[in-house]
């Protein structure tokens, strides 16, 4: 199985995927947390809630899950500056908390997270943006149309809910993580 992270000091989303299917998707809300190090500490707590899920004996007993989570995959953060989005403070935050995150899952499942750049995920899972179109909304909108398992809420505005896009690029990094996997195991 292959877990897809999207990360972000105010929402991270995560994906499960399982022979070629979602499994599950969530995001976690770090908004109303201060400073890296309690944001690091409620995704933890997240990502304890998956190594119990996925890596432990679900029988009660000590050992081994039969299904377990055996490659992570993170979008990789921004490198550059993007005109009107970062700022070196950004990119600098980013980095540092991605770090602390990938610190924490290596150190829980033991598991060295492999890192994917989000243009590639997205070629990876056939997504096409063309240029001034907003990639966030096109993958959204790919996945609700071809994901039967990925669904969203939306706001009384008709806006999907914080956290949906997160969810998104999630699904699309763990789909192109097994990709990768599988293309691997057929070489």
């Amino acid at each position: 199985m292959v877990l897809g992270i999207d990360i972000s000091t105010s929402l991270t989303g995560f994906a499960i995927m399982g022979d070629g299917q979602l499994l599950h998707h969530s995001a976690v809300d770090l908004r109303k947390q201060k400073g890296p190090f309690k944001k690091a500490i409620a995704l933890r707590e997240h990502l304890e809630d998956f190594f119990e899920a996925y890596q432990c004996n679900n029988d009660g007993g000590w050992g081994a899950s039969k299904y377990p989570i055996e490659h992570i995959y993170i979008e990789q953060p921004l490198h550059m500056f993007m005109r009107g989005k970062s700022s070196a403070k950004t990119l600098s935050t980013l980095m540092t908390f991605n770090g602390i995150v990938s610190w924490i899952i290596y150190e829980l499942f033991e598991i060295e997270p492999q890192y994917i750049a989000a243009t590639s995920a997205r070629k990876q899972c056939g997504i096409k943006v063309k240029r001034g179109e907003k990639a966030k909304e096109i993958v959204l909108k790919h996945l609700l149309d071809n994901e039967p398992a990925f669904h969203i809420d939306y706001t009384k505005y008709g806006n999907p809910v914080a956290g949906s896009y997160d969810k998104a690029d999630a699904i699309v990094v763990a789909k192109a993580g097994f990709l990768i996997e599988q293309e691997e195991e057929d070489e």
